[in-house]
C-alpha cells in the first residue's frame, strides 16, 4: 500500500518522490517534484541527481483549455517533416511533448532559477485555468510566454491511453487532490538510464518515496 499522506506532504514541503514505470515498458525511474512547490533548488537537484530532460507534465483537461496541441500533431501537419512523426521507439508509445517555453522575464531560460520561474508562472496558469479563469489563464499564457524554450509542457494522455511517467505523475497529483501539474526529469547512471535496483537504494538512502506504476494503477485506476 502507497501511504498518500507521506507522498503528498513530501510533494507539498518541495521533496521529490520516485516513480517507476513498469517492466517491460522504459523500465526508467523519474523524480518527480509538484510544480506547485517547486523552487531553483529543486531544479538544481533534477539535473544533478536525475539528469534527464526536465519537463513539466500537466493533465489533458489544462492543456485543452489552454489550447495547447501535442508536438507530434503540430509536426505531422507539416511539409517535408510529417513523416518524423509517424515512427515510435521501441516501448510504442506517442510522446507527450507539446511546446518548449519560457517565461517572458528569464534571462536566456536555462539556469536554475530561469527555469524554476518559467515552471512557478506556468503552474499558475494552469491553477488558474483548471479554477475556471480560462480567460484570465490564457490572457497570461499568451501574454507572458515565449516558444521555443527550455521547459517542455508534457501532456498526459491519461493511464486509460497510455502509461508513461507522465500519466503516473498526473494521476498522483489527481488522486491527491492536487493541481495536475508535476516536473519530472528521468534518473540516469553513467552510459545509460538508472536500474531500479540503485533506485530504490538511492531512494531508502535519501528517504524519498518510489512508487511504481503497477502500485499506483492498482490504487488510483485510470484516472
Amino acid at each position: 500500500m502507497i501511504d498518500w499522506e507521506k507522498v503528498k506532504t513530501d510533494l507539498l514541503l518541495g521533496r521529490p518522490i520516485l516513480i517507476y514505470d513498469f517492466k517491460g515498458r522504459e523500465e526508467e525511474v523519474d523524480m518527480v517534484f509538484y510544480a506547485g512547490s517547486i523552487d531553483y533548488r529543486s531544479i538544481y537537484m533534477l539535473r544533478r541527481e536525475a539528469g534527464g530532460l526536465i519537463c513539466h507534465a500537466i493533465s489533458g483537461d489544462a492543456a485543452d483549455r489552454l489550447g495547447l496541441l501535442y508536438l507530434s500533431d503540430l509536426i505531422s501537419s507539416l511539409p517535408g517533416v510529417s513523416q518524423l512523426s509517424q515512427r515510435r521507439l521501441r516501448y510504442g508509445d506517442t510522446p507527450p511533448y507539446s511546446l518548449y517555453i519560457n517565461h517572458i522575464s528569464v534571462r536566456t531560460g536555462i539556469s536554475d532559477r530561469d527555469r524554476a520561474t518559467t515552471i512557478k508562472r506556468f503552474h499558475e496558469v494552469v491553477s488558474l485555468a483548471l479554477s475556471g479563469r480560462v480567460d484570465d489563464a490564457r490572457k497570461i499564457f499568451y501574454s507572458e510566454f515565449v516558444s521555443p524554450g527550455h521547459v517542455p509542457i508534457l501532456i498526459s494522455r491519461g493511464l486509460d491511453k497510455r502509461r508513461g511517467h507522465t500519466e503516473l505523475s498526473i494521476a498522483v497529483a489527481s488522486k491527491l487532490g492536487l493541481v495536475p501539474s508535476m516536473v519530472i526529469a528521468e534518473m540516469l547512471d553513467e552510459g545509460d538510464s538508472m536500474s531500479l535496483d540503485k533506485a530504490e537504494e538511492y531512494a531508502l538512502r535519501m528517504g524519498y518515496m518510489l512508487l511504481k506504476g503497477e502500485e499506483i494503477l492498482r490504487e488510483v485506476g485510470s484516472l
